[in-house]
């Protein structure tokens, strides 16, 4: 059923039509006329799980456990190793149940190699004992665990209880030797539920905001017993999502996610206080419309524009992006 319901995921996702704001459209950066820069000289690399990367980019989690996940996953690898940038492998639970799903996981580590960046992925009420083997199967540089209330509750199979998450957080974080990222699946983190997370040893939160894929549509697409079309706007903003969290001490790592399509959605997360932003349903659907080469030549003009932006606003590196004194107008205004 698992390995249904994942092919399914993909098919709605390209099926659904709602389209929620991040409200980084809200957020106002100020040109430089100026910037005293040389183009060739601008650095959009970084260190991110103790590895350096080229690009404040993360090719976020998406799917895995059948063959039509494993070819996806290969092209998704392909570009990460092409462009050395992270991925994150979909929920790797699948296989618990089914043995013979390993391998659309594998090839992700297999095509990347042990120098790029490999994130596993679990539940958040999935043992110690899963945890170490999600990472186990990847080699993983870091382990995903994701926050799913809203998906659950609309999908007619999901899960209903939930009691003890964050407990259970805790002792994954204190069992496993690599970081663990937590990460919402497209509502949201709130400065409250991330603060929880922080205090039980949590440094990786992915806010994975409103504004992306939505998971209430796509579930609400595959159960025709109940209409839930008037939760598809919920949710906190992803841009909300970032502020609120970046309250938070400066240790805490923050992976803007949730409707990032852009170069200036990239710009104006890291400028908000993300440290990298990752992308999946956008490029997704470059690669499932035009093949590789199609999702290759986006994730190329993605980046010639982050480091036009960054000229634009006269900066060299990445972290200077912190110091831009940017705005915020309409309804993020109101929210924050």
């Amino acid at each position: 059923m698992r390995k249904a319901r994942k092919k399914e995921h993909v098919e709605n996702y390209l099926r659904t039509s709602f389209k929620g704001d991040t409200l980084l459209g809200d957020v106002y950066l100020p040109h430089n006329a100026l910037p005293e820069l040389n183009f060739d000289d601008i650095n959009t690399s970084l260190v991110f799980l103790n590895k350096k990367i080229n690009y404040p980019v993360l090719i976020n989690a998406m799917t895995g456990g059948s063959d039509f996940s494993e070819g996806i996953n290969r092209d998704l690898s392909t570009i990460a190793r092409e462009f050395n940038i992270p991925m994150a492998v979909g929920s790797e639970t699948i296989v618990l149940e089914d043995k013979e799903a390993e391998n659309s996981f594998r090839v992700v580590r297999d095509i990347i190699g042990d120098e790029g960046i490999v994130i596993g992925n679990i539940g958040g009420l999935s043992s110690s004992e899963d945890a170490k083997l999600a990472v186990d199967i990847l080699k993983a540089d870091a382990l995903q665990i994701h926050l799913n209330v809203a998906q659950e509750l609309v999908m007619d199979e999901g899960d209903r209880d939930f009691k003890g998450v964050l407990k259970n957080i805790e002792s994954i974080v204190k069992s496993v030797e690599v970081p663990i990222i937590v990460k919402e699946v497209g509502f949201g983190i709130s400065y409250d539920v991330a603060k929880k997370l922080y205090d039980v040893g949590v440094r990786h939160i992915d806010v994975s905001g409103f504004g992306g894929t939505n998971f209430i549509e796509i579930e609400n697409l595959r159960n025709p017993s109940m209409d839930f079309t008037e939760l598809y706007s919920w949710g906190i903003p992803t841009a909300a999502s970032i502020i609120q969290v970046r309250k938070l001490p400066d240790d805490l790592r923050i992976i803007a996610s949730g409707g990032i399509r852009t170069s200036m959605d990239i710009i104006k997360s890291i400028v908000l206080g993300a440290d990298v932003a990752g992308i999946s349903g956008e490029i997704l659907s470059y690669l499932v419309h035009g093949g590789i080469s199609n999702a290759m030549e986006y994730m190329e003009n993605t980046i010639y524009k982050l480091k036009v932006i960054m000229m634009l606003l006269g900066k060299k590196e990445l972290q200077e992006l912190r110091e831009v004194d940017y705005k915020v107008t309409g309804k993020l205004k109101e929210i924050i």
